[in-house]
């Protein structure tokens, strides 16, 4: 890659205008930027990727990936049963019905999610393509850790053994990327309990660490994700900026 920035300035992280703006300023002339947004309440980093996806298809803004932690929340993809979602699941996750595809999952703490918002016209215009490289990531930055993820036949996201460590749910709209992908590293086993994952009850599913001897964070995850992104668009020389919006970091 061309060079990698760590920029430490914050707009107010409650005000969808301002961190679209902030963000649309900082990408000018990046081929692809990659922001680490710090813990976000689902609901405006949604109207974030909104925001950033109507620009990212009039070709104002580059290829953007937003990664962060989520406060803890339910979602249901379009289509989703919500007899997936138990009543034993925890008080204080807010549950939301959201424009992606697939089943409900869960998104909270201990939990790195991305949000790939790419123009598919300008590498592959596939569906099929763009799934299997967002799994192809998560399985190459997994096996950063010494741990082999595989897929399932069938199933989207990516497995250890039979227990299912990431998500994946995604949206187009004129061949431009929202939603993206869920890697669970350690998040609270009530949590997870509170579901069935994706609407499939005959597998498990797992945290990063629980495989682990030494426990990692969710920006060591991201640490070592990011340099892969490069490859996901197939780009061998492009430019990437990974723009910090954590005042915590």
């Amino acid at each position: 890659m061309d060079s990698i920035s760590l920029m430490a300035a914050t707009p107010s992280s409650g005000d969808v205008t301002q961190m679209a703006g902030w963000i649309r300023h900082q990408v000018r002339g990046l081929d692809l930027a990659v922001l680490y947004l710090g813990r976000q309440p689902y609901r405006l980093v949604w109207e974030l990727q909104k925001q950033l996806h109507t620009w990212r298809v009039v070709g104002e803004i580059p290829d953007v990936a937003l990664l962060l932690e989520h406060e803890p929340v339910y979602t249901l993809g379009k289509n989703a049963d919500e007899r997936n979602l138990l009543a034993s699941r925890p008080a204080n996750a807010e549950v939301v019905v959201c424009d992606r595809g697939g089943e409900v999952t869960y998104h909270g703490p201990g939990q790195l999610v991305g949000y790939p918002i790419i123009n598919l016209r300008e590498c592959r215009p596939s569906v099929t393509w763009y799934i299997r490289r967002l799994e192809d990531l998560i399985i190459r930055t997994l096996a950063t850790f010494g741990i082999t993820a595989v897929r399932i036949s069938g199933l989207p996201g990516v497995w250890i053994g039979q227990q299912k460590v990431a998500a994946l749910g995604v949206r187009l709209a004129r061949w431009t990327t929202m939603h993206g992908f869920a890697i669970n590293v350690s998040v609270p086993r009530r949590y997870l309990e509170g579901m069935i994952p994706c609407g499939i009850s005959e597998y498990g599913i797992t945290n990063l660490n629980d495989c682990l001897q030494e426990p990692v964070g969710v920006q060591e995850v991201s640490r070592r994700l990011i340099p892969l992104l490069q490859g996901l668009l197939g780009r061998g020389n492009g430019q990437i900026s990974r723009l910090n919006l954590d005042p915590t970091a």
